[in-house]
């Protein structure tokens, strides 16, 4: 059954119309991803389907018993107690719910006329079922890992999302609506918010996002908003997500380009038949004169795909093999340690990805990497830098750009030309690259969307010779065709790159080693290195995690063993499964043989550090590589039955 039915919507707020004639419907349990260019309309889809924004004409049909909930893009900046908030989902029962705690504590300090009034909204809670209401909020803020009586202005900005989620969900809606929910999370905060929504039973989505792997967790079909014009993908065959998508669109373009082909080669026929001599005027029918003019007037109105962004990075000079080699670097601020006793040595050409919770210090790494000073932070430790290094930096603040000043401006600083790959271009030609015609080019970049101003910014920073690029979140609020091609470009820079970002599909795809900040035992922050993109980082998180799953239990058994030894004979165990002689034999010999796979899982883990082996011996490093991947099967496996066996 349809939740959600839009029906013939035309919506226009200039010449070209945002919706035109567009029909959708979404299902019970369907999550639903909204893609799009930025400004085609997808805010504006999200505001009809919420009641804030009505259409020109055409029907918004909602069942008067579906409830709709939205989670906004945008985190405000508010305080208050996290219950009082929440609870604030459902208004008017809030309301009274608020009103009746306040005077609770007012009756507490003797004023009867508010334990007068405590009795009449008693009453009133109790009618409108308002306990349920004030139980059912307490459960999803401790569900999300949060205090209901803290106040939410000393959360992060990942824990403030989850407050306003569980303000969204807190009326138990039949539709969710998220806008960007992934934009400015850390990954840790996304993993958690994808997980919390695939458990959720029931719940039915529509979200837009930009960020690929949060579609390929989570959606079932997507839809794509194109020239006024909605267009559905089912993506549960095949790869799925947002590969099955671009599988479908590619062949949804062909037929397009075809069909468009096929009508343009009709409309010149008419064209060549209307303008021929005396002879075929006579014999021409005002019906297909008719006809003529109607094709004439549709390929007029046809609405041609936008262009892709046209992003051409300058290549600086060479800098030096080395770029840049770090001894026991120590970041400090506000009595906080974020980096700790961190050596590394970065080589010209290195793709760097680094991730790790909002606020942990990834940015202020990068600086001191760089020699950038930041008079709050305390640096010890050496840090030294290389020959010939040119920097263009991407910042996700965007403090680059004058808000004041047009696009142009901001870009070429007030010429009228650019150097872009060794040649002059005319700032306008150059803009039109990043897809800003004249008009828009002259606008004040405080009037641009956030996708703009991104845009802006990497026209501005890609102009600046460069053989070192840092990249900081660079694909906040890019639509994800814009994002492919900067994934493309990046991808391809031949200098080092030093890339902070929660997007894990764009780190898979760009980076050859991640850093990932963690702590240590005694909460100081720690970065440690990893071979590979996101994902590959997770395989061997597992692993390290695995290992310490096996040594955890045999100095646990050797420790143990010491006191069961004193105390077997005194007091047996009457619960302890009795096990036979082979059985026993069998649990006494698992920790020598985890130890020993242990052993040789970290002889080989050193080998194939060494990338030489791949040139002296490639046969032996590729067995190599397969022998870990079974050594952690084994591991797992063993660990299962050793638990078996003492359960």
């Amino acid at each position: 059954m349809a939740l959600i039915h839009l029906k013939d919507i035309h919506l226009a707020f200039g010449v070209a119309p945002v919706l035109d004639g567009i029909d959708f419907a979404i299902e019970a349990g369907e999550r639903v991803c909204l893609i799009g260019r930025n400004g085609e309309g997808k805010s504006t889809l999200f505001k009809l389907i919420n009641g804030t924004l009505q259409p020109d004409s055409g029907e918004v049909i909602i069942n008067s018993s579906v409830r709709v909930a939205m989670l906004e893009q945008d985190v405000p900046e508010t305080s208050g107690r996290i219950l009082d908030i929440v609870m604030g989902g459902s208004s008017r029962t809030a309301e009274l719910l608020i009103n009746y705690n306040a005077q609770t504590d007012l009756c507490a300090n003797g004023d009867m006329d508010a334990c007068e009034r405590m009795a009449d909204l008693q009453h009133d809670i109790d009618a409108v079922h308002g306990w349920d209401l004030e139980r059912e909020a307490t459960r999803l803020i401790k569900t999300m890992g949060l205090d209901p009586d803290d106040d939410l202005s000393s959360l992060s900005g990942g824990r403030k999302r989850r407050v306003l989620l569980a303000r969204s969900l807190v009326t138990k809606p039949d539709v969710l609506l998220l806008d960007e929910p992934t934009n400015h999370l850390d990954v840790d905060s996304i993993e958690w918010l994808e997980r919390f929504l695939l458990d959720w039973q029931g719940l039915t989505l529509l979200f837009v996002t930009h960020d690929r792997a949060f579609v390929n967790k989570l959606s079932t079909r997507i839809i794509e908003l194109d020239r006024g014009q909605l267009t559905s993908y089912d993506v549960t065959q095949g790869e799925g997500g947002y590969a099955r998508y671009q599988e479908l669109k590619e062949l949804q373009l062909l037929a397009e380009e075809k069909n468009n082909a096929n009508f343009d080669k009709k409309l010149a026929q008419e064209e060549v038949w209307i303008r021929q001599g005396i002879k075929a005027r006579r014999t021409r029918n005002e019906g297909r004169v008719r006809e003529l003019k109607a094709l004439r007037e549709e390929r007029s109105d046809r609405r041609e795909q936008v262009g892709n962004v046209n992003i051409t990075m300058g290549q600086g000079e060479k800098s030096g093999k080395l770029v840049c080699k770090v001894k026991n670097l120590h970041l400090e601020y506000d009595g906080n340690v974020l980096v700790d006793n961190f050596t590394t040595t970065i080589m010209r050409g290195d793709k760097i990805g680094i991730v790790g919770p909002n606020g942990a210090g990834k940015t202020t790494l990068i600086k001191a990497l760089l020699d950038i000073s930041d008079d709050e932070v305390t640096k010890t430790g050496s840090v030294e830098l290389g020959t010939n290094l040119k920097i263009a930096f991407f910042d996700q603040l965007r403090d680059q750009l004058d808000l004041e000043a047009s696009v142009a401006q901001n870009v070429s600083e007030g010429s009228d030309f650019v150097e872009v790959g060794g040649r002059k271009t005319h700032i306008m030609s150059y803009l039109q690259d990043f897809l800003f015609a004249p008009e828009r080019a002259r606008t004040p970049v405080k009037a641009l969307s956030g996708g703009e101003r991104n845009r802006v910014l990497l026209a501005k920073q890609l102009l600046k010779p460069a053989n070192i690029l840092v990249l900081d979140e660079p694909t906040n609020d890019l639509d994800m065709a814009t994002l492919e091609l900067l994934e493309e470009s990046v991808a391809s820079f031949g200098g080092t790159i030093l890339l902070i970002s929660h997007d894990r599909s764009f780190m898979d795809n760009v980076v050859t080693s991640t850093w990932v900040f963690d702590q240590d035992e005694d909460g100081k922050g720690i970065v440690k290195e990893y071979v590979g993109g996101y994902q590959e980082y997770l395989v061997q998180k597992n692993r390290e995690q695995a290992a310490h799953a096996a040594r955890a239990p045999a100095n646990n058994a050797n420790t143990a063993s010491k006191v069961t030894n004193k105390t077997t004979a005194a007091k047996p165990n009457k619960s302890a499964k009795k096990l036979n002689f082979n059985e026993q034999r069998e649990l006494d010999n698992l920790p020598k043989e985890i130890a020993a796979l242990e052993a040789e899982q970290a002889q080989l883990q050193e080998k194939l550090a060494d990338g030489s082996w791949f040139t002296t011996d490639v046969n032996a490093a590729t067995a190599a590589s397969e022998r870990l991947l079974t050594i952690e099967d084994e591991m797992m496996n063993k660990l299962e039955r050793w638990s078996a066996l003492e359960s």
